[in-house]
Parts: C-alpha cells; sequence; structure tokens
C-alpha cells in the first residue's frame, strides 16, 4: 500500500518538447526521512524538484501524490502541503514576522516565536527587517516560514549552497531534525560531503534520466563508477 505521503512518477517527460530535460523518468518517492538528488549540473535535479509541486508541468507522463494525479491539486493547496526552500531564500519586504505572514494570515505572535525558536534563531528577530538578515538567518527564516504551512513534504533546492560552512551545518542539522519529525525532505545538493552526512536514500540523475536509485550505502557499491561518485563512496 502507498503511503499517502509518497510520490509517484511513472514514464515522466519534462522541459522543452523539442530538446526534454528528464526523459522516461520513473521513480516512487521515499515517505520518510531524506531523499537526496545528485548528478552533474544540467542532469534534471531542480527541474524534476520542481515538477513535485507543479512550478513546473510535465510534457508527458504522470506525477501522483497521495494517490491523485498532481493536475488534480489545486496549486495553492498543493504548494502548502508540499512546501519549498530555494538555494537563496526569497525575501519580502518587512519584519520577519511580515514575511511569516504571507505564509500563513492568520499568524499568531506565540506561534512566530514558537517557529523561530524552532529553527535555532532568537525571538527578537521577528521584529527585525527580513532584508537585514545574514545569509544564514535568511535561510533559517525561509525554512521556519515553509513550515508554518504545516507541510508533509518539504522540498530543499540545495538550500546551503550560498552559506559558509558554519551556516551550511545549522541547515544540515535543522533538516536532519525536520525528516527525523516525521516530514521527509527531497534535497538537491552538489556537496558529496553533505549528501553522506544527510541521505537516508538517493536518486542520481544523469542526461536527464536516473542512473541509479537506493540507499545509500547500496550505491556505494554500486558497478557503475559514475554512481559511485557521485554519492562520494570511499
Amino acid at each position: 500500500m502507498t503511503s499517502p505521503a509518497t510520490f509517484e512518477l511513472v514514464d515522466v517527460v519534462a522541459g522543452p518538447a523539442d530538446a526534454p530535460i528528464l526523459r522516461g523518468i520513473s521513480l516512487t518517492v521515499p515517505c520518510e526521512g531524506i531523499l537526496a538528488v545528485a548528478g552533474p549540473s544540467g542532469s534534471g535535479k531542480s527541474t524534476l524538484l520542481r515538477l513535485l509541486n507543479r512550478l513546473d508541468s510535465p510534457v508527458s507522463g504522470t506525477i501522483r501524490w497521495q494517490g491523485r494525479d498532481l493536475t488534480e491539486w489545486d496549486p495553492t493547496q498543493l504548494r502548502r502541503s508540499v512546501a519549498m526552500v530555494f538555494q537563496k531564500a526569497p525575501i519580502f519586504p518587512g519584519t520577519v514576522f511580515d514575511n511569516f505572514v504571507v505564509a500563513r494570515a492568520d499568524l499568531t505572535r506565540e506561534r512566530a516565536e514558537h517557529v523561530v525558536d524552532h529553527v535555532g534563531l532568537p525571538v527578537e528577530l521577528l521584529d527585525r527587517p527580513a532584508a537585514t538578515l545574514s545569509g544564514g538567518e535568511a535561510q533559517r527564516m525561509s525554512m521556519a516560514r515553509a513550515l508554518l504551512t504545516d507541510p508533509i513534504v518539504l522540498l530543499a533546492d540545495e538550500p546551503t549552497a550560498a552559506l559558509d560552512r558554519a551556516s551550511r551545518v545549522t541547515i544540515e542539522d535543522l533538516g536532519r531534525e525536520i525528516a527525523d519529525s516525521g516530514v521527509p525532505i527531497v534535497w538537491i545538493t552538489h556537496d558529496t560531503e553533505q549528501l553522506r552526512r544527510l541521505a537516508d536514500h538517493v536518486v542520481v540523475l544523469r542526461g536527464g534520466q536516473i542512473a541509479a536509485f537506493g540507499h545509500l550505502s547500496e550505491l556505494e557499491q554500486h558497478d557503475d563508477a559514475f554512481v559511485r561518485d557521485a554519492v562520494g563512496a570511499r
């Protein structure tokens, strides 16, 4: 029986019709832990992620979530349940609290204080202009904003790529905590060390197709050197 949080992709083609980025992708996304999406630039990682909450639509094939075709979901409702964190956190005008209200119009001060504490930010930041946050603070604000929609799944498109090492570790720890609390994450990364720290499962893309999928421990022993390199096998 398929878990309600599981995505099912069947023979999905996406990108320009005359030069698709993804070609014939079939995948069942695990409904727990962190699925790391690895592969070289241009292999289709971000396209795959954007398909999961209808920021992009496939040219052909089927994507289901909770047993229903994605086209049957209202996009706004879908994106609240399938939240996304980007490489560069979108910052809206106003304070951090104002940025949270974008995600949850009925937000109370108490809930806002709880969520900033959850992501390791001081409650005093709620009243600071969001534009004055550091890169690490802005990314934590972005993750807190995503959590305010009570997501069932979190999508993370290289959320630490623009951060220093200390901020990367903070975001990784937060991602692990979120996944362990029962919200699975699909996390794109170019960083094999990060992949090895975080991944419960890995899908490796090459040329718009799946080169391998499985537990990290399995892919470390893969016959294909490309796959072993993608997961940082030693």
